[in-house]
């Protein structure tokens, strides 16, 4: 009998960067499950998908390797090898390794000042990111990359991160989001749309724009920017490397 198809799975990410869950598991296939809602993040705009664990009611715990979202928008959590086959039915506690969902906030948070500063102040348009627990790449639409632009770019970034300015998100219509072009900080690829909406990122008194992934709640959790390589992709394309240092903590 063909299996039922399976309802778009509710993203608790989006709600709140909530990194845990109890669910009932929907459905298996291999070494896959599926519940109706997840705090893990499928992936997505340069920021690599959530990993952590799936705690059975019995106490025993798996580990969640990768999520991935299919072409129905149903999220599919990838456990090891033959682990996922008595699963559908059963309560389960799922947990976002909280650690790496952090650092990729972080670096996703800062990428949002960056971008910002590069359009804003330079015209330079992303044509790339890719982002790590350790470092994140983004790439521009720009003739020119010079130490003293970087270094400008740092400050400016620096700056506006120790304002410890507010994150918020919200959702627009396709329609209403189509008409602001100054959400859009791509030329070629589109923002997710999920049933009907798109989800718009607003750091107080700076910016918004769309955005599908993981943030910080404030800009005071990034850290401090340093622009440590960059590289020439291309005649227009400008690749800048670059790490964050630990926040301040609180006095």
């Amino acid at each position: 009998m063909k299996q039922a198809a399976l309802p778009a799975t509710r993203r608790l990410y989006l709600d709140g960067a909530e990194t845990a869950a109890s669910e009932f598991v929907l459905a298996c296939r291999e070494h896959e499950f599926a519940c109706a809602a997840t705090c893990f993040y499928p992936g997505g705009g340069g920021q690599p998908c959530d990993c952590g664990t799936l705690t059975l009611i019995d106490g025993r715990s798996l580990a969640v390797l990768a999520a991935r979202a299919d072409e129905s928008g149903v999220i599919w959590h990838a456990l090891p090898a033959n682990a996922a086959g008595d699963l559908a039915g059963q309560p389960v506690a799922l947990a976002v390794d909280r650690a790496r969902r952090q650092m990729l906030s972080r670096y996703h948070t800062v990428l949002h000042l960056l971008n910002t500063i590069a359009l804003r102040e330079y015209d330079g348009w992303i044509t790339g990111a890719q982002m790590a627990t350790d470092y994140a790449r983004i790439d521009f639409k720009l003739d020119r990359i010079t130490p003293e632009l970087c270094r400008a770019i740092e400050d400016q970034v620096n700056a506006v991160s120790a304002t410890a300015s507010t994150l918020r998100a919200y959702t627009l219509a396709a329609a209403e989001f189509n008409a602001r072009g100054d959400l859009l900080r791509t030329l070629d690829v589109r923002p997710p749309v999920l049933d009907g909406r798109v989800r718009v990122v607003e750091i107080d008194g700076f910016d918004a724009q769309a955005c599908g992934g993981t943030l910080v709640h404030s800009t005071a959790e990034i850290g401090s920017l340093s622009i440590y390589k960059t590289e020439n992709k291309g005649r227009n394309n400008k690749r800048l490397y670059v790490r964050l240092s630990e926040p301040a903590r609180p006095g």
